[in-house]
């Protein structure tokens, strides 16, 4: 394949559309590891029209907080340290000093799995 110039290159993305444009620029990323992070804010900041609506950003990491410990506190402090490798005395903190986060940055299966624990012994618990 002939190298082309720079001048030449732009020539050739002067005739793609925006949504070509847009498929060779997350191919060029996928190809080469690399984000063009400000080129894409730019073109969603021009608003054009036929642009393409921004993917929604699906999260990967949760947070698991604990609201409140509920009525039965004593199970909440077992589930917490079943979840955690905390000790007893820090777990009783952390059920006391709710709302306070049990597990940072974990996948959805996880949080999910440590939400239904948590609520089963009688805890209000919140993911994001």
């Amino acid at each position: 394949m002939a190298k082309l110039s720079t001048e030449e290159l732009l020539g050739q993305f002067k005739e793609l559309t925006l949504l070509e444009l847009s498929e060779f620029v997350k191919a060029f990323e996928d190809e080469f590891g690399v984000t063009a992070a400000a080129p894409v804010a730019v073109a969603a900041a021009a608003g054009a029209p036929g642009a393409p609506a921004e993917e929604a950003f699906e999260q990967d990491e949760f947070d698991v907080v604990l609201e409140s410990a509920g009525e039965k506190k004593i199970q909440v402090i077992k589930e917490v340290r079943g979840l955690t490798s905390l000790g007893l005395k820090e777990a009783k903190d952390l059920v006391e000093s709710a709302p306070k986060a049990i597990l940072e940055k974990v996948d959805k299966a996880a949080a999910e799995k440590a939400k239904e624990a948590l609520e089963g012994a009688g805890a209000t618990v919140s993911v994001k």
